[in-house]
């Protein structure tokens, strides 16, 4: 197995593999270019985004700056909405459904280390996907673990730290986050 196909299966894997390296340099020149944009740049911006990302639906915005690890592993569905300073550690896929907006700040995480300190000396990384489903708001500043599903049509309240799934239809707020009660 490559070094990007035991990242992708979610198993440990050498981050510093050349090929990770120069996929990761690729979107780093990507996002310079989007964070560069100036207002006005509809048509440039959205080009950049969909050569940054897997897929991206119909109407999906991304107000810069924007920071990620591949983009290529990220799957946009229509209408999705982030605001300023997000951040998608893409080490392993995040699919987000339509209809989805994101507040200012919010971090999206698949990257994770080994807890043993020996393993984590070894410089080797693991990663667990995040899927989010539609019609979902995620407040600002909150942050999303590895592994984590949200729901369609919940809301995560700002400042959240989601380290369980979310189920349908719920406000969940807190650190670490959880369901205060159902919104459908």
């Amino acid at each position: 197995m490559t070094e990007k196909e035991k990242m992708l299966a979610g198993e440990l894997y050498d981050a510093a593999d050349p090929q990770l390296v120069a996929e990761r340099r690729r979107a780093r020149d990507l996002l310079y270019a989007l964070n560069a944009s100036r207002d006005g740049q509809r048509e440039l911006r959205m080009d950049i985004v969909r050569r940054l990302m897997g897929a991206v639906g119909e109407g999906a915005w991304i107000e810069p700056p924007f920071f990620c690890d591949y983009g290529g592993n990220i799957r946009l569905g229509d209408r999705v909405f982030f605001n300023f300073n997000c951040v998608v550690l893409d080490v392993a896929q995040v699919t987000i459904g339509s209809d989805v907006m994101f507040g200012p700040a919010v971090q999206i995480l698949t990257a994770t280390h080994p807890l043993n300190h020996v393993e984590r000396r070894s410089g080797l990384e693991a990663a667990k996907p995040i899927t989010i489903g539609s019609d979902v708001w995620v407040g600002g500043g909150a942050i999303l673990l590895p592994g984590v599903t949200i729901g369609a049509r919940s809301v995560i309240g700002a400042g959240s730290v989601v380290t369980k799934d979310v189920p349908e239809g719920v406000l969940a707020a807190g650190n670490p986050c959880r369901v205060i009660r159902p919104i459908d």
